[in-house]
């Protein structure tokens, strides 16, 4: 009597929680019509992995609504069309966006709508005539298109990778370490011997500012020197030529007394005549060297002779 006693307990404890969770059902069930729903269609031009009917579909993060329905546009097969609703309460507006949006690690994709500014008017859609909202790539599908190509490029990345790391390679690589470590040695040995050749440098170049100093020095009093001695010349030479004009002068003088005792003595005055051009020649000779070249005429010591009237 007393195990079928705990056998009708069991029984009708059982049926209790069954019909408690009957009645929950329900009510989640008549709550969630009670809920006003807007439906959309969600046009994708690229591949939807990880989406499946029952996919969540977030607003800023927040769940507002599920996928109800995928199909493809059979005017373009690249275009998938995701049919969706979501809570009436929600703002969807007419420059909403939805994009991809990956949820974990184990590949599950949801709807993510983003966007909607307030003077944007409102995107209505019931279940006949759902709005249509325009999804823009997500790098998620970027990626996994490109994954094919990444992988490629990581393998011969790593091929690559172990070419250059080959036993050869790895010996000519220690080989040029050592090699760099002796020369770095040898520097380290030959820095005193560079730290006296960078002295002596530096005295020679002291002495040949010196030296530079001097010469110019000399160049300032030879060409003193010179200016002096060109002036001296030049004085000389107007002194000459002002006696030469005083006797031209003198004889002019005599030419026009016509004296009788001149023409006795103009036999005697051809010679002198003849002396004073070679004179004048000479003359204009040493002024044309002069001016020339004075530094290098009077330096090399030549002088003119002077005329002994």
């Amino acid at each position: 009597m007393e195990p079928r006693a705990h056998h009708i307990l069991i029984g009708l404890f059982t049926v209790a929680l069954s019909g408690a969770a009957l009645l929950f059902a329900l009510w989640l069930g008549k709550s969630y019509k009670d809920v006003e729903f807007n439906y959309y269609t969600v046009v994708f031009h690229e591949t939807i992995r990880g989406l499946s009917k029952g996919s969540a579909v977030q607003f800023s993060g927040i769940k507002v609504g599920d996928v109800i329905d995928l199909t493809l546009d059979p005017d373009q097969l690249d275009t998938v069309r995701a049919h969706i609703r979501i809570d009436g309460k929600v703002p969807i507006r007419q420059d909403t966006r939805a994009k991809l949006a990956l949820t974990g690690i184990t590949g599950t994709s949801v709807i993510e709508l983003s966007g909607g500014s307030d003077h944007s008017p409102l995107l209505k859609g019931d279940e006949d005539n759902p709005g249509v909202i325009m999804a823009t790539p997500s790098s998620l599908t970027q990626l996994l298109a490109n994954s094919d190509s990444l992988l490629t490029g990581i393998t011969e990345l790593v091929v690559s990778a172990k070419a250059l790391l080959s036993p050869e390679n790895a010996q000519s690589l220690g080989n040029s370490l050592k090699s760099l470590e002796s020369l770095t040695a040898g520097m380290a040995r030959q820095g005193q011997s560079v730290d006296k050749l960078l002295d002596s440098l530096a005295m020679a170049s002291q002495d040949v500012r010196s030296t530079l100093r001097e010469a110019e020095r000399l160049m300032r009093d030879a060409d003193g020197l010179v200016k002096n001695q060109a002036t001296g010349a030049m004085v000389a030479a107007q002194r000459a030529m002002a006696s030469l004009e005083k006797a031209g002068a003198g004889v002019s003088k005599l030419l026009n007394q016509g004296d009788g005792s001149l023409s006795n003595g103009l036999g005697e005055l051809g010679p002198v005549l003849q002396e004073l051009r070679a004179t004048l020649s000479g003359m204009n000779a040493f002024m044309r060297r002069l001016e020339e070249n004075p530094a290098d005429y009077l330096l090399r010591g030549e002088r003119l002779q002077e005329y002994a009237p």
